[in-house]
């Protein structure tokens, strides 16, 4: 007989597998990169055809796991492993062992966080993703497809903490830290051909669909971490849903219920606990637990500049004196514990042209790149300074640069930013 769920179960399942604690310092990272074809770069890049290049060439040889997105994006997510400067060079041992296959066959990613001009073409059929399709067809999200299809993020993945109170601390810290990621990280202000408005439109096309999945956790930087996220949960709206528990051949998509409404009797079928896992896996906040810290709100950027966001984040909330600069100028940006709705989207839209954003921006990046030889990460503090006067010191992001010049494959334009052999040897 399979075990139903209660709300009580919810919570206890989310505290135990959610929030697992112990010792921090372990960084992962998950890179999603739209993959082009020069030679016809109006049309995606056929799947089968990805896959094919991809497999043949063997495993990525750091151990990194490759799978795909359903436009046919490609995701690289490294192991978890002890600092920054240890993920950066798993990742980017695989990250050049994949670019070398798609240069074989005259095929290169897109260094932008959406797609510019191409429309969204769903190239993987699974039960999950014809049901997200059908719900964000049956909610009328148009850009549910876009998000599915089009775009593309840096997932830097943390530790939660060594105890409830580091949790806790670090949860609240990361909320205030996001729109700071957003603004200094923006790389998507283009698309269909047109510019937006926004400097982050993959956020904006997040923010469109439907809030009781994508917004940040209300609160989520005050409140009770396992608390703020159960109650999250049981009010989201229920994705789909296999007919049989565990099933994969027939689904039910927007059954139109949430899940506090299916435990409450709306369901086809009692919850399960391969029910909740599930649904969990629909929620898309910008700071989702996981059993460690998934941070989804930075734009991939241009690939020269990829190692910034990991090794920024994970000097920010592992090393003690990096993580009390920022802490101070957090809190001052977000005049409160925790960030309005408001700083969100300015993050997205004006991004760094917001005076207290990058104020707070070149304090953080300041911090990190002080912090970073400490934590055997030199090299990466080296290309965290380079990125800073780039953009962060003169109030930019690459959105504002817009277009990237294409990377030469064989011969660094700046030096030391493409030399990711230098790193290695100093996510998601």
């Amino acid at each position: 007989m399979v075990r139903t769920v209660s709300t009580d179960d919810v919570h206890q399942h989310i505290s135990g597998v959610c929030f697992k604690t112990g010792p921090p310092g372990k960084v992962g990272a998950e890179s999603e990169w739209l993959v082009t074809d020069p030679a016809d770069p109006t049309e995606p890049v056929d799947l089968d055809r990805l896959r094919a290049l991809l497999e043949g060439g063997g495993p990525p040889p750091a151990g990194s796991g490759l799978t795909f997105e359903p436009g046919g994006q490609l995701e690289l997510s490294s192991p978890a492993l002890p600092g920054p400067a240890r993920a950066h060079e798993a990742l980017a041992t695989d990250l050049d062992h994949v670019d070398k296959l798609l240069a074989e066959e005259g095929l290169q990613v897109i260094g932008s966080a959406v797609d510019p001009t191409r429309a969204p073409v769903r190239q993987l059929h699974t039960p999950r993703y014809t049901a997200m399709e059908r719900f964000f067809d049956h909610h009328l999200h148009a850009s549910g497809p876009v998000m599915m299809c089009s775009t593309a993020s840096i997932q830097v993945c943390l530790d939660t903490g060594a105890d409830h109170d580091d949790l806790t601390e670090r949860w609240q810290f990361l909320h205030r830290l996001g729109p700071v990621l957003i603004a200094a990280f923006a790389n998507s202000p283009v698309w269909r051909g047109r510019r937006t408005g926004w400097k982050s439109t993959r956020w904006a096309v997040w923010a469109a669909m439907d809030s009781t999945r994508t917004r940040p956790v209300p609160d989520g930087a005050a409140a009770d971490p396992v608390t703020a996220w159960t109650d999250y949960a049981l009010a989201a709206n229920v994705m789909a849903l296999p007919a049989e528990p565990g099933g994969e051949d027939e689904w039910i998509a927007a059954p139109g219920f949430t899940l506090a409404e299916w435990i409450d009797g709306a369901g086809p079928r009692p919850l399960t606990l391969t029910d909740l896992d599930f649904h969990l896996s629909t929620l898309f906040p910008p700071v989702r637990p996981r059993g460690w810290w998934e941070l989804r709100m930075i734009d991939t950027v241009p690939w020269q500049w990829w190692p910034v966001p990991i090794a920024l984040v994970a000097a920010l909330t592992d090393e003690p004196g990096a993580r009390a600069v920022a802490e101070e100028a957090t809190r001052r940006l977000s005049r409160g514990p925790a960030p309005t709705p408001d700083l969100w989207l300015r993050s997205a839209r004006p991004g760094l042209e917001d005076p207290d954003l990058a104020a707070c921006a070149r304090v953080c990046f300041d911090a990190a790149a002080e912090a970073l030889p400490g934590m055997d990460s030199a090299a990466l503090a080296d290309l965290v300074d380079d990125y800073a006067d780039q953009y962060v010191r003169r109030g930019l992001s690459p959105a504002d640069t817009w277009p990237h010049v294409p990377r030469p494959r064989t011969a660094p334009a700046r030096g030391r930013p493409l030399n990711h052999s230098a790193v290695r040897g100093g996510t998601g």
